[in-house]
């Protein structure tokens, strides 16, 4: 086995990397499905999604799949539509109307495989189109904690947090 990676952090669907207070932190692996450059939302000039790779968390590349991680966060998209259109959907992206429940159970499947023993999982969700119990139907591990933020009126948003624990035998 090589050297031990320094990247023991992975934000799997990072988009403008919004949550960050250092939006290039070292030991972060930054994964999207899409690179913007800046100025493709007119409103905002200066945002960009500028990923170190381009991936889908349903899929992982080969690269991010010979990790363990210790943190992944993973903050999908909110909304269900089947084209991206308004500078809203431009910034966060879409769920997929058809395949967002078998997306969500891939994706979880996928970041469970490269969460290392005792790794966290952060899983952030709001509720806008589709209820937080539906889409915990689709993940198989149970959250540990999770912590509900006010939006505005019509949508929250919950953080859950899930931990791989082992099983010692």
């Amino acid at each position: 086995m090589g050297k031990k990676s320094n990247k023991f952090i992975l934000d799997a669907c990072c988009g403008g990397k919004y949550m960050w207070f250092n939006k290039n932190h070292p030991n972060t692996i930054y994964m999207d499905i899409r690179k913007e450059n800046k100025g493709y939302i007119k409103r905002e000039p200066n945002f960009c999604i500028n990923p170190n790779i381009i991936g889908d968390f349903t899929n992982l590349p080969k690269s991010i799949k010979n990790h363990k991680f210790k943190l992944i966060i993973w903050d999908i998209p909110h909304l269900r539509s089947r084209k991206i259109s308004g500078d809203f959907l431009k910034k966060f992206g879409n769920l997929n109307p058809e395949t967002w429940q078998s997306d969500v159970a891939k994706g979880f499947k996928e970041l469970w495989g490269v969460l290392d023993d005792f790794g966290v999982l952060l899983f952030k969700f709001s509720d806008y189109h589709i209820k937080f119990k539906e889409v915990l139907k689709y993940i198989p591990q149970e959250p540990i904690v999770f912590n509900r933020t006010s939006g505005s009126g019509k949508t929250n948003t919950k953080w859950f947090c899930f931990m791989k624990i082992p099983i010692i035998k």
